[in-house]
This record gives C-alpha cells, sequence and structure tokens, in this order.
C-alpha cells in the first residue's frame, strides 16, 4: 500500500490543533493526586555520578496565593534520604510537608543527592566550584526548571522556594545565592556557609564573618545580584546542636541581609511556642526579609513538628518548620502581585521652633491600617514605626536640630502583612537656615543593572555631602568627595537623587533633583534550530511527541529535526516563539 503523505500531513496538522488546544487547557489549575509520586529519574550528574532521583508532592488543592502553585525544594542532610526521612512513611510524615502542601496548594520535591559526597549521601555545598549546570546545581536547577516549564503543574516562576537540613541547609544557602532569579526564598536548617569546608562545619574557621559569606553570596549570584532585592531567607538552629556550630544560624541570617543590601531593623522577639525564639528583621521598607528562629533543646535536626518523623535527625517535638517557613514565605513574598496594599492618601510637615508635626491620611480596602511608620532625615533623624493608625493620625516631634530635612510615610496592614507605597513629605526648615548652599552641576554619570554614578561641583564651605535617593539618605556617613556610587538597586527602575552640602554650620537645602534609570539585567537573546535541538538544549520540552516552549509553553509543532523554530527567552527560562522584541 503507497503511503498517502497528504492523509497524514493532514492528520498531524489536526492533531496539532487539537494540542493546541490541550496546552490552553492545561493552563487552568489541575488538581493533583494528593499523594507522593513513586520514585522518579531526572538528569545525570556528571560531576558526583548517577542520575538525580526523588520524590514530588503534587496537591489536590487549589493555590493559596495568585492562582498558581508555588515550588519547595526540600533537601535531607547527610546519612539521610527522601524516602526513608523526607516524604510520609505509613508511620509518620517524615520532615512532615504534605499537611502544608495541601494547606496552600504547592507542590513538593523531595530529591536524593546524587553520587556518595563525603561518604554519608550529603549535598555538596562545599565545592570550591558551583556552577548552575554542573554538579548537584546542576540538577537541581534543572529539576525546577522541569516542572516550572510544564503546564500542567501550573508553577508560578515567581513563587520557588527551598529548604534544607545541614548539608541540605549549606546547599540551600548556595542555591538562594547562586540562583536569586529562581528562588523567591530560602529556609536555612543548621547550613554551613558558602566557602566554608566540611572539616569546619563544627566551628566557625579564623577570621570567616558575615561578611565573607555575604561576599561569597554575592561572588555565586554573579550578573543575578539584582534579584537578591526581592530574595527572603529563614534560618533555624538548635541550642543542642552539636554537630554544626550554632553561630552559623545567625551569621547565615547576617550574610544574606547583607546581600541583600541596604539597612536593617532587628524586630522584638518573640517566643516559639514549642520553646525557643524568633527574631525579625525588617529592611527600609519595613518590609520582613529575613527570620531566626533559635530552638530550645533541640539537637542537630530537622524541626518536623507534631505527625513528623522522630528519629535519624528529624524531630517531632519542636516546632513545626514547614508549617512556620510556608507561612513566612506566603505572607512575605516580594514578587507576587496580591491583594492591594494600603495607601497613603496624603502626607505633610508643620513646623513650630523645633517641633515638627507630620499628619496624614490612608486607606486600606483589605481593612484597616494598623500602623503609620514616619522617617524624617536630616540633623535629627526620626524613624518611627507607630506614629498611628486608622483613617488618619498626627504626631509631633520634639527638640528636632535647626537644619533642612525631607521625609515619608508609609502605612503596614499587619492583617495581609502588606505596606503601602511612601508617601513624601516635601523639603522642610527647622529654625534658621544654614549658611552652606546645596553643591550644583548634580550629574548622573553611569548606570548598571544595580548602581548609579552621580558627580557635582563642590560647594563652599562644604567638608562632606549627603546623597539622597527618592528624598532618604542612602550614605551613612558624609561623603568627602564631589561623587558617589549608589548600589544594591533594582533593574529597570528610575530613581531621583538630591545631594546636600555639609560644613560646621550644618547641613545645606537639597540639590536639584536629577532622575536616573537603572539598566536591564537581562538581554533578550534568539536561537533558530530545529525542535529536536531546542528541546535537547532546555529551551523547549516534549509533550506527547510535540515541543513546546519553556515558560509560555506555545506549540512549535513536532519534536523532531525536521521542524525548526525560533525561541526568544525574554526572561530566564521563558521563551516564546519568534524573534526578540
Amino acid at each position: 500500500m503507497a503511503f498517502n503523505f497528504k492523509r497524514a500531513a493532514s492528520r498531524l496538522a489536526a492533531a496539532s490543533l487539537a494540542l493546541a488546544a490541550c496546552t490552553h487547557a492545561q493552563a487552568q489549575v489541575t488538581a493533583g493526586p494528593g499523594a507522593w509520586s513513586s520514585n522518579q529519574t531526572w538528569a545525570a550528574d556528571s560531576v558526583n555520578g548517577g542520575n538525580l532521583t526523588g520524590y514530588f508532592y503534587w496537591p489536590s488543592t487549589q493555590p493559596a496565593l495568585g492562582g498558581k502553585r508555588a515550588l519547595v525544594l526540600v533537601l535531607h542532610g547527610c546519612a539521610q534520604t527522601a524516602s526513608g526521612d523526607v516524604i510520609d512513611s505509613a508511620s509518620d510524615g517524615g520532615f512532615n510537608w504534605k499537611q502544608v502542601a495541601d494547606q496552600y496548594g504547592a507542590v513538593i520535591l523531595a530529591p536524593n543527592a546524587t553520587g556518595n559526597v563525603s561518604g554519608s549521601h550529603c549535598w555538596d555545598y562545599s565545592r570550591t566550584n558551583h556552577s548552575r549546570t554542573t554538579g548537584h546545581e546542576g540538577v537541581l536547577l534543572d529539576l525546577i526548571q522541569r516542572f516550572v516549564g510544564n503546564a500542567q503543574y501550573a508553577i508560578d516562576p515567581k513563587q520557588v522556594y527551598v529548604a534544607g537540613l545541614s548539608s541540605g541547609g549549606g546547599e540551600t544557602m548556595v542555591l538562594a545565592c547562586l540562583a536569586p532569579d529562581i528562588f523567591a526564598g530560602a529556609g536555612i536548617n543548621a547550613g554551613p556557609p558558602p566557602g566554608t569546608t566540611t572539616l569546619q562545619i563544627g566551628s566557625v574557621p579564623s577570621g570567616y564573618t558575615a561578611t565573607t559569606a555575604a561576599n561569597n553570596c554575592k561572588a555565586l549570584a554573579g550578573t543575578n545580584a539584582s534579584a537578591f532585592s526581592t530574595q527572603i531567607a529563614g534560618v533555624i538552629w538548635g541550642t543542642s546542636d552539636f554537630t554544626v556550630s550554632q553561630q552559623y544560624g545567625p551569621m547565615d541570617a547576617q550574610a544574606m541581609r547583607l546581600a541583600y543590601g541596604g539597612t536593617y531593623t532587628k524586630g522584638a522577639t518573640t517566643t516559639v511556642a514549642t520553646g525557643g525564639s524568633n527574631v525579625p528583621y525588617t529592611d527600609a521598607n519595613g518590609k520582613l526579609r529575613t527570620s531566626e528562629i533559635t530552638v530550645t533543646g533541640m539537637g542537630h535536626a530537622w524541626p518536623a513538628g507534631t505527625g513528623g518523623q522522630n528519629s535519624n535527625y528529624v524531630d517531632a517535638t519542636h516546632v513545626n518548620y514547614p508549617a512556620f517557613v510556608m507561612d513566612f514565605w506566603f505572607k512575605n513574598n516580594l514578587r507576587v502581585a496580591r491583594v492591594a496594599p494600603p495607601t497613603v492618601n496624603s502626607c505633610s510637615a508643620s513646623v513650630s521652633g523645633s517641633t515638627v508635626t507630620v499628619s496624614g491620611t490612608g486607606s486600606d480596602s483589605a481593612g484597616t491600617i494598623s500602623s503609620y511608620r514616619v522617617s524624617l532625615s536630616g540633623p535629627t533623624a526620626v524613624n518611627d514605626a507607630a506614629a498611628g493608625s486608622g483613617a488618619s493620625f498626627s504626631k509631633a516631634y520634639a527638640n528636632l536640630a535647626n537644619g533642612y530635612y525631607t521625609g515619608s510615610v508609609t502605612a503596614l496592614d499587619s492583617g495581609t502583612g502588606l505596606t503601602s507605597s511612601a508617601c513624601s513629605i516635601a523639603q522642610f526648615l527647622v529654625g534658621t537656615a544654614p549658611a552652606l548652599q546645596p553643591p550644583a552641576g548634580l550629574t548622573v554619570g553611569s548606570t548598571t543593572s544595580n548602581s548609579v554614578t552621580l558627580s557635582w561641583s563642590a560647594a563652599s564651605g562644604a567638608t562632606g555631602y549627603n546623597v539622597y535617593r527618592n528624598g532618604s539618605r542612602v550614605n551613612a556617613s558624609p561623603v568627602t568627595t564631589t561623587s558617589y556610587t549608589d548600589g544594591s538597586l533594582a533593574a529597570s527602575t528610575t530613581y531621583s537623587y538630591q545631594v546636600s552640602a555639609t560644613g560646621s554650620s550644618g547641613e545645606s537645602a537639597l540639590s536639584t533633583a536629577v532622575s536616573a534609570t537603572t539598566k536591564s539585567s537581562w538581554t533578550c537573546t534568539a536561537t533558530s534550530a530545529s525542535n529536536y535541538a531546542h528541546v535537547q538544549a532546555g529551551r523547549a520540552h516534549d509533550s506527547g511527541g510535540y515541543a513546546l516552549a519553556n515558560g509560555s509553553n506555545q506549540n512549535m509543532g513536532l519534536d523532531n529535526t525536521f521542524y525548526t523554530s525560533t525561541l526568544a527567552q525574554t526572561s530566564p527560562g521563558y521563551y516564546v516563539i519568534g524573534n526578540c522584541p
């Protein structure tokens, strides 16, 4: 019988249209089986040997945030396995992730460490040449992409998290540093920081500080460092942990804050119900960025809480860390649009002698404004997080030193954890004007994706200068030169800058403002190749014999060498058919 090419082509076209309709339907969130999978085999590890294996949990419940599912990568410790310790067994809940996965509608990944690092199947956090494409990081990031790129799981790329114990805690920190653009949050449990060796788990090496860890972290991030501006991290350790030094706990959290950049405020210590304490740190915008939990009496173990395993470095008698860290991630995720934050509708400052009264009004569609924060920059700094609440407030600040001030007001809804955008208070003067004049000639120089360089002319009588970004001072002490580089900025963002002069007579008024826009952190690239080559290179994936572009899931046609497509990578892990815009 002769083969009818015309009829075959017609059938292929019909199949392609049917698949396109199916792909569109899969964009909706579908219910999973609500059970742990069988043992899976994923990518090969050319560094440590073998293939990555493990399990995943796909809940039957709907996602809790943004209409798409979160994805959580959970890493066991040395001498543990995913099947024996992490996932649920007939007698216990393992690390206890199933309950919170159902609560939040999240997919959980529980892989086994490839190879046999340190003779105990550890994760290779101490490797000196971490890479996004090789070793443990390579196969784990490949695993993340397999799920993010598969439409049936409906994973939100802005809700990808990682948590782990011991070597898994160290690997968690490595991944958070190496790929901050991928991981919106981390949960580091008794994890040695990057740059330490396996011989240094019990004590911090001489000269190694949080700054050392932060510098190592930023070096791992490289060109992706701008993503630190929207990442959050939780750290936890036990007071009876004599395996991994307890000093690494607060050091890890401090290192992540240093990598994130900016200034932080230590919040009030709260008690952990099962014994212990939690210390939160918020950034200059009032956003909760790190959490530090010290668990009283817990040894070197994953704190699973009631219902979890209670052996082999898993503790069921203390805090349920999966429940805590998921709540922390979901409430404080800085990448997902959610319920609208409160709004400060108006703000102003009035001066009477050395007393300044700041007033404002606000609204909150989600409820009632819990508190207003007043920040004043000038000779006497003010940072008041309890200036008032409700629809309006007015608060007086007495005995402010003479000079020029600027300020802002933000509002917080403690129920949603959301903070408003800042309402700027125009520059005002307390007392008599200082003799100094503001510097002239403020100019924007070079810009990168996360920094802006400024320069200005010297002001007569000035001994230093203060730089203001969006009305708030950014330098801790006066700059003695006539240039400044402002770092740790967000990519593709416009900022307003002003400069003042300082001297024996005080601080001058602010200069005329200039605007600067940081560059994009991503450059679109387009690749033309066969559909088969696209799939093999990780730009697309196979579904029923057809190639679908990773991220957009657009149907490219049959997955073979005879169909050719052009794919444009418009963001990390996201491809569309066609050339770059």
